[in-house]
């Protein structure tokens, strides 16, 4: 079982409990800070969605079966008032507690269902290469996005490739996918779709700008249809880092590098997955 597998069967044995990051972490084999940073790209949810999410599920599932009173619940489910519990119900399904207790199901919310962590080791995937990249400016459309809301981030670069080839400075035709600021408790990150140039002159009006270091980098390869990168990564986070003794770098989280072996109309084809590491 990978790191962020032992992380979910751990949250999944406990949730119903206090847990802490540290107890998560100790399970996993990661420290807090690794496991904070690659839970998300793995999986698509902060630590404390997650949790937070399968308690409220828990609860609605006991709401809907009316055997329980909804302050019984709400303390069952770690919130120590009514006012609390229905707030963080109507934030997670739109809904309170009280019309789900009273038309007795849950058909018209979505649970959060336990991650299913497929086992990585199946999948094929070389093992990584390592380059020094250059110091990189670069330039493109940038939006915050939550790891359990992402599905924003095709139609950034629908808006993005309208400008690509045409951007002042642009160097090359190579596209960079770059994921920074990361923030587990909140769960959200930063992605820009972007190009490299040679200077911040003359951008588009929307475009922000990012500056890379000189640093090193493993360069994995994801292969196939880009829907199934997020398959890629838990395997890099989950498995690989852990077993590597390497240990991150501090920016950027990962930057997905698209050139001519990647089909944007179609969305198959070659992916590197350039991820920074301390030397």
């Amino acid at each position: 079982m990978s790191a962020i597998g032992r992380a979910i069967w751990f949250i999944e044995s406990h949730f119903a409990r206090d847990i802490s990051l540290e107890q998560i972490a100790e399970a996993a084999g990661l420290s807090r800070y690794h496991l904070s940073r690659v839970f998300g790209l793995a999986t698509g949810r902060s630590i404390s969605t997650y949790i937070r999410g399968r308690r409220l599920s828990g609860a609605a599932r006991l709401l809907a079966d009316g055997n329980s009173t909804i302050l019984e619940v709400a303390l069952d489910a770690g919130y120590g008032s009514h006012e609390a519990f229905t707030r963080a119900f109507r934030e997670q399904f739109g809904v309170t507690p009280e019309s789900i207790r009273k038309q007795g199901h849950f058909r018209n919310i979505e649970l959060m269902e336990p991650i299913r962590m497929d086992d990585t080791r199946t999948l094929k995937i070389d093992p990584p290469r390592f380059e020094d990249g250059p110091a990189l400016l670069l330039a493109g459309l940038a939006e915050t996005y939550t790891y359990n809301r992402t599905e924003g981030i095709p139609s950034l670069w629908q808006r993005f490739n309208t400008y690509f080839g045409n951007i002042p400075g642009q160097r090359g035709n190579v596209a960079y996918g770059v994921c920074t600021h990361a923030d587990a408790a909140t769960g959200s990150f930063r992605y820009m779709a972007a190009v490299e140039v040679e200077d911040s002159d003359s951008l588009p009006n929307g475009f922000s700008t990012l500056k890379l270091p000189k640093q090193r980098y493993a360069v994995f390869l994801h292969r196939g249809h880009i829907s199934a990168i997020s398959n890629t990564a838990q395997h890099i986070f989950g498995s690989w880092f852990p077993q590597s003794g390497l240990e991150h770098g501090q920016t950027p989280d990962l930057i997905e590098r698209y050139d001519e072996r990647f089909d944007p109309e179609t969305g198959q084809g070659v992916v590197e997955m350039w991820v920074p590491i301390k030397e």
